[in-house]
């Protein structure tokens, strides 16, 4: 008879005390997410992943992933970087790897903050600049003004006259003053 199979009529119930393996469901949920966990380490640059503490063999797995050029081939890879984590604390990786999203998280809000920043430069406001004194008092007034002028002016052009030029100019100056605003606050 089977040691791991339980009969009823035995009156025998199994012991709380022997440990229960997991069962082959979970296992293979764990082995997923592993294998997720490299497809992240995959999207991240070579210079966070230089960054990160991690045994040669998986850094080789990962390199090797980046050559296969066959599905199959980089499907079977994947598996083979998931049992590579299996054999390591996963948790610095999720660490990283989480770190590394959020930081683009943070990027992307930056931009969308520089984009609604702009927008409501454009718009015929008068309050705006003073708002934006308000929030970023260290920036060049004259040469936002400059700057939102020329915009203004591009923006008022037929289409085919228009460069674009004032556009990007005015985006790249509100995001330097987040950049440095955010510099001075953090610091």
């Amino acid at each position: 008879m089977n040691p791991n199979s339980f009969d009823p009529d035995e009156g025998d119930l199994p012991d709380d005390d022997t440990p229960h393996r997991p069962s082959k469901s979970a296992l293979k949920r764990a082995m997923h997410e592993l294998q997720d966990l490299g497809e992240q380490l995959l999207a991240m640059p070579d210079s966070r992943l230089d960054r990160i503490e991690m045994p040669e063999r998986l850094r080789e797995a990962l390199a090797a992933y980046r050559t296969t050029r066959s599905f199959e081939g980089k499907r079977r890879q994947l598996q083979f970087i998931g049992k590579v984590i299996r054999s390591v604390d996963p948790e610095p990786l999720r660490e990283a790897v989480a770190a590394f999203q959020l930081g683009h998280a943070h990027d992307a809000l930056a931009l969308h903050e520089a984009e609604r920043w702009r927008a409501e430069l454009l718009a015929d406001d008068k309050n705006s600049v003073t708002r934006w004194a308000e929030q970023f008092p260290d920036t060049d007034l004259q040469q936002l003004r400059t700057l939102v002028r020329n915009a203004r002016k591009d923006a008022a052009a037929a289409p085919e006259q228009r460069s674009g030029r004032a556009f990007r100019e005015l985006f790249q100056f509100i995001k330097k003053a987040q950049a440095d605003a955010a510099k001075d606050g953090g610091a």
